[in-house]
């Protein structure tokens, strides 16, 4: 069933915003350095394709980049002097959707603009998804926003929506990170020995 839009041709029924401040690593041992920020942003966003095989998924992709930048004012606002680190994005489509409609919010066009409002990021956003009901957990992977080979930067996000994703919605996920895990010790490309547009010294 098609429902009203109320934002640039989507109908999106809610926003979510999940913060979490690590002290502490699992053993105790404290933060070498700032806690590390993780921060969740997503959208319940009804999938006008719910229900359907289209060879075209354009009322999805066309106007991602308004939905980016909307990701991106939110971030910004979250992290307020914050800086972000790490990023990934993530979708959990209803059970009348199609897998492929998760991935079709997730495109570069959706993403630059998120890109653009952390200050810029020079790797790929790692990604993922899956379909499933309201309270399904999903883990965000994060990597290194300039440099995908930062080990100490590898880790996820755990979220889960408790009224989302309906049968005939998308939730659309970006989470994001201040540093990497508190206390990496498995060597590897530093985060400070990033520069330049190929993402090395």
């Amino acid at each position: 069933m098609a429902k009203k839009a109320n934002f640039h041709g989507y109908h999106i029924r809610k926003w979510y915003l999940q913060i979490e401040d690590t002290l502490a690593n699992e053993t105790g041992v404290l933060a070498d350095g700032a806690p590390v920020k993780k921060i969740i942003i997503a959208a319940a966003i009804h999938n006008p394709y719910a229900g359907r095989f289209s060879k075209n998924l354009d009322k999805i992709v066309k106007a991602s980049p308004k939905l980016g930048h909307e990701f991106g004012r939110r971030i910004r606002e979250a992290a307020g002097k914050a800086t972000i680190e790490s990023y990934g994005k993530a979708c959990l489509v209803g059970t009348a959707g199609e897998y492929e409609h998760g991935n079709a919010f997730l495109t570069s066009i959706f993403a630059d603009p998120v890109r653009d409002a952390i200050g810029g990021g020079l790797s790929w956003v790692p990604s993922t998804g899956k379909r499933g009901g309201p309270g399904t957990e999903i883990d965000v992977p994060l990597a290194h926003k300039n440099a995908l080979y930062v080990r100490s930067h590898y880790d996820t996000i755990s979220a889960s929506f408790g009224d989302a994703p309906a049968p005939d919605e998308v939730l659309v996920i970006f989470g994001f990170a201040t540093r990497g895990r508190l206390n990496a010790r498995l060597g590897g490309l530093k985060a400070g020995a990033i520069k330049g547009k190929d993402g090395l010294r």
